[in-house]
């Protein structure tokens, strides 16, 4: 990937999140449009950029598309999203806060169905 490019993509705080979700593993597109508050189209359109850059893959499951970072991931990548969540600015605290609802997103989707209310799960993957 070339390095200049890496870093226009690193200039938007939308793509950043994103990546910054997918660095945990893969999240279907209903789940990242949940977790950052965001009209599906935008998250599509971020998502393409990204897509076109080879910095992330899209594989469809029946009517999911699923996202996940492409293997290998760059280590530039890596390395400056490592420290954009470690900083101590408002955007690391996004980037923080957004792992943590990220966490809390799967463990609400791993209960069993009947301890997951409906509209929650309607609400998630469809």
């Amino acid at each position: 990937m070339d390095t200049f490019e890496l870093y226009k993509c690193l200039t938007d705080l939308q793509r950043v999140r994103l990546l910054n979700l997918l660095t945990e593993g893969p999240l279907c597109v209903c789940h990242l449009q949940t977790l950052l508050r965001a009209p599906q189209v935008k998250i599509s359109k971020q998502l393409a950029y990204l897509k076109a850059l080879k910095i992330v893959h899209a594989e469809r499951r029946g009517t999911w598309m699923i996202y996940h970072l492409s293997n290998p991931s760059p280590d530039l990548l890596m390395m400056n999203l490592k420290s954009l969540r470690e900083g101590s600015d408002a955007n690391a605290r996004t980037l923080q806060k957004d792992s943590a609802a990220r966490k809390k997103l799967l463990s609400d989707l791993s209960t069993p169905k009947s301890k997951c209310p409906e509209k929650l799960f309607t609400a998630l993957c469809c």
